[in-house]
């Protein structure tokens, strides 16, 4: 059995590690690297050392990294940070950017670039709006990195994946691509049969195999990425339709040329819902039941309001927003777990939970694990708002096994 060596990049608490260890014992990271530049406590990566050791593990600023100080690899992964997209303004200047996280990007762009035994296969995650950023000009940003992996030699195929349309426990939409180089034989094929390329994205393909759609009659968009990575920052899409995003929510990049669909998920096996992650009442600390004397506080968060409210700067404005289910629903996957889940302060987006017992409670550290399909406490040694809050930066690890799966079976050798 031929090992498949993985570098993962952004790596947060393991998400990716998680995901491919579990789907086939091909894969080996043999080099990791989480830094969070904002804090002290480098907690994230302390739980990845925790869980896998520290052998291959790097807790420093990616940028400082040189690229032959990373080993050798057939697999490059990362959930790239996104609060910022951020791109470049010309083609030798790749590090030049304004913004403190778009910069991240292209540090996963260095590292390609300067390896000379280049990775033959990419998996990467971002939240789903980098296909419509920035305002001004939508999709450039995703255009700008298509066409920086297209030019490292790189197809690239990509789907916004919401975990629950596939059997999860979590509504969690994120944007997945998949890189092929075109060194490796998918890569290769792909790159030399251009005539494959619709069927791939219908059938053929890694995801269209991981995440069926439905069988409709797709409706193909198909452009050149044209230009240097200066002129397409400056220029794609400026016209009268900027304000709509050419991508469309799942498609393909050979060699510049972009074929886009929509599709529309088509899943028939069983399902995870909320209520089958709970952990029995009497296991949940008594810290996560609701005080009966601010109810009616989280009564108003999850509410319905038309109110009148000031601004910083005293201005008055009209607020409305519509109610959240309260407690949530047991029969459905959960909504979106976001970093600020923990802690026992009445919030509109914190998940509540009503026991068998009628009593109301917030989620464990375990449950939020569970929504994320991690082991039982992964994040076990932290404080239960910091284990939140890494829940809330994590992916759902089962979209990376399923792909992960199937990418290991393609690879012969």
């Amino acid at each position: 059995m031929v090992e498949l060596k993985v570098v993962e990049l952004f790596a947060g608490v393991g998400g990716f590690r998680v995901g491919l260890e579990r789907a086939s014992a091909r894969y080996k990271v043999v080099w990791s690297n989480q830094w969070e530049p904002a804090r002290k406590k480098q907690e994230a990566s302390n739980v990845y050392v925790a869980r896998f050791g520290m052998e291959g593990h790097s807790n420093e600023d990616i940028s400082t990294v040189e690229a032959d100080a990373i080993p050798d690899h057939d697999v490059l992964v990362g959930g790239f940070p996104c609060q910022d997209y951020s791109v470049a303004r010309s083609l030798n200047q790749a590090h030049g950017l304004a913004g403190k996280k778009g910069v991240l990007w292209w540090q996963i762009h260095r590292i390609l670039k300067e390896k000379e035994n280049k990775p033959g296969y990419l998996i990467l995650e971002n939240v789903d709006r980098l296909l419509q950023s920035p305002a001004k000009q939508r999709g450039r940003d995703f255009a700008v990195m298509l066409a920086s992996l297209s030019d490292l030699g790189y197809a690239v195929e990509w789907r916004v994946i919401n975990a629950a349309d596939y059997g999860m426990p979590q509504r969690r939409r994120r944007i997945f691509f998949l890189g092929f180089h075109r060194s490796t034989p998918l890569g290769r094929a792909l790159h030399d049969k251009p005539e494959m390329a619709e069927r791939w994205m219908l059938e053929d393909g890694i995801f269209a195999e991981a995440f069926p759609t439905a069988g409709t009659m797709p409706i193909f968009r198909e452009f050149t990425l044209e230009g240097d990575l200066a002129e397409l920052t400056d220029h794609f899409n400026t016209g009268p339709t900027s304000g709509t995003t050419p991508f469309a929510n799942s498609g393909l990049m050979v060699q510049r040329h972009v074929r886009t669909m929509p599709s529309t998920p088509a899943f028939y096996g069983p399902r995870t819902t909320l209520g089958h992650i709970l952990q029995p009442e009497e296991e949940v600390p008594e810290d996560f039941f609701l005080d009966e004397g601010v109810l009616a506080r989280w009564d108003y968060m999850k509410g319905s309001k038309k109110e009148m409210r000031k601004s910083k700067e005293g201005f008055a404005y009209h607020y409305a927003e519509g109610a959240i289910t309260f407690p949530d629903a047991l029969d459905k996957p959960s909504r979106t777990i976001i970093t600020a889940e923990g802690g026992a302060a009445p919030s509109r987006f914190k998940h509540v939970v009503q026991t068998p017992t009628g009593r109301l409670r917030r989620l464990t550290p375990v449950e939020l694990e569970r929504l994320n399909m991690f082991p039982d406490n992964h994040t076990a040694g932290l404080a239960p708002a910091r284990r939140a809050f890494l829940m809330g930066n994590a992916l759902v690890t089962g979209i990376v096994e399923r792909v992960g799966a199937l990418l290991a079976a393609r690879i012969k050798n």
